[in-house]
């Protein structure tokens, strides 16, 4: 429930939630989100807001988990309410992060069993300003599947970090729980979709426009049935064909334009351009944070949104996410792996500060990072500074590093260091 305070505040009502431990066995020390929050409200002052539109200068109230009141003058609360307050002193606050394109279970595996890369630990996310991540599967869809995937969902989630997956992988038909991505998509509450499905790359399984088409048809029924984002996440490789399947699906069936999402498309510039084309019809396209060299026919993250900001096409449709976790491998002649770097999430906040040095407004920048992928992914709380919205915050510091983390209104990084870390990281 919602009401009017006056002056420009708004309150949202909300009981506060205490969290208990839960019991491990003996020689085990208690799991990370046992204890991270001490007191149900706290109150940040002297915050710059960008939410991700400039607010100025606010006075944030947090309890329960949500943003309960935002106002430009400190409220005058009771004591026996035992508020802890937390002077951010002008520090930019921005909602967290959302990287929608993470290998949580470790990606790679082109280049034989032990190239596979190890799942990411908590603090690598949120040390990096990421609250949010939607998982998924890339080449190695056989070793690794729908069911290790969502356990490792369920276990960032026991850690504090708001987590969702997609079934399948790259290749069809896709792996799923059910036998079928609408069964997975309905009734696996974190599946929200499926991908990352390879197209335009030789590693894929050289999918036809039937079954694209009958692909997209599950997901997007799936989502109409349960109110889902129902989307294909598609992973474009380097071939010559780029976007042409999806062309082909467009023109060829009713399924509306934002049920495909192509990522990666900043690999190649002839294909940044079939992205470009592809958003104007419609479709919500994702760029790729990874790391290009001088001279590459490809865009850098920042090269491209600055290009897709300046292309005509609607900034409501684009986002940027980091392959964190997957493997990076560039191929030889005949497609075998010549060397390889890991994705990593922190990329995100780099690119964030490209922009900013590039002069691009933070309020400009911000949504591809932020609103854009909750609106599209359809995550309620997420992605916004707002009364009612999920307490997922991040102030930076002066160099754009995230000084502060709040994931649910819990501390996890304090003045730049992680406060809370997973299961088995190291306690320094």
């Amino acid at each position: 429930m919602y009401s009017d305070g006056g002056a420009g505040e708004v309150w949202v009502h909300a009981r506060a939630v205490a969290i208990r431990p839960i019991p491990w066995l003996d020689g085990f020390r208690q799991p990370p989100h046992a204890a991270v929050m001490t007191n149900p409200l706290l109150l940040l002052r002297n915050a710059d807001v960008y939410a991700p539109d400039a607010l100025g200068l606010r006075h944030l109230l947090i309890g329960g988990g949500k943003l309960l009141w935002i106002g430009e003058t400190e409220p005058q609360l009771p004591a026996a309410l035992e508020v802890e307050t937390l002077d951010l002193e002008g520090l930019r606050l921005i909602p967290g992060l959302i990287d929608g394109h993470v290998h949580v279970t470790g990606g790679g595996g082109e280049a034989g069993f032990a190239s596979r890369v190890p799942a990411p630990m908590l603090t690598r996310y949120t040390t990096a300003g990421v609250t949010s991540v939607v998982g998924l599967l890339g080449t190695d869809d056989a070793a690794r599947g729908t069911a290790e995937l969502l356990a490792q969902v369920y276990a960032l989630r026991e850690s504090g970090l708001s987590a969702w997956g997609y079934c399948g992988g790259y290749h069809f038909p896709p792996t799923t729980l059910t036998g079928t991505v609408r069964g997975d998509i309905a009734f696996a509450e974190p599946l929200i979709g499926v991908g990352e499905v390879a197209i335009s790359d030789h590693r894929s399984s050289q999918p036809t426009l039937d079954e694209v088409l009958r692909l997209a048809s599950e997901a997007h029924v799936a989502g109409l049935m349960t109110g889902k984002a129902g989307i294909v996440h598609l992973h474009l490789g380097d071939g010559a064909r780029g976007l042409e399947l999806v062309r082909q699906a467009l023109d060829t069936s009713e399924l509306p334009p934002r049920v495909f999402q192509p990522t990666h498309v900043n690999r190649k510039k002839a294909l940044f351009e079939e992205a470009l084309a592809l958003a104007m019809r419609g479709c919500h396209v994702d760029i790729t944070a990874f790391p290009v060299e001088e001279g590459e026919d490809a865009w850098p993250a920042d090269e491209a949104l600055m290009r897709y900001l300046d292309s005509g096409a609607s900034p409501q449709r684009v986002s940027i996410s980091s392959d964190a976790g997957g493997c990076l491998p560039c191929f030889d002649g005949e497609g075998r792996v010549c060397g390889m770097d890991v994705g990593h999430s922190g990329a995100l906040l780099e690119t964030l500060n490209a922009l900013l040095a590039r002069g691009l407004p933070l309020d400009r920048a911000l949504p591809a990072f932020t609103r854009n992928p909750a609106t599209l992914l359809r995550l309620r709380g997420k992605g916004t500074i707002a009364v009612g919205s999920d307490a997922d915050l991040v102030a930076l510091d002066g160099e754009g590093r995230a000084h502060h983390v709040l994931l649910g209104g819990a501390m996890h990084v304090r003045a730049g260091v992680a406060v809370v870390r997973g299961m088995f990281e190291h306690q320094h």
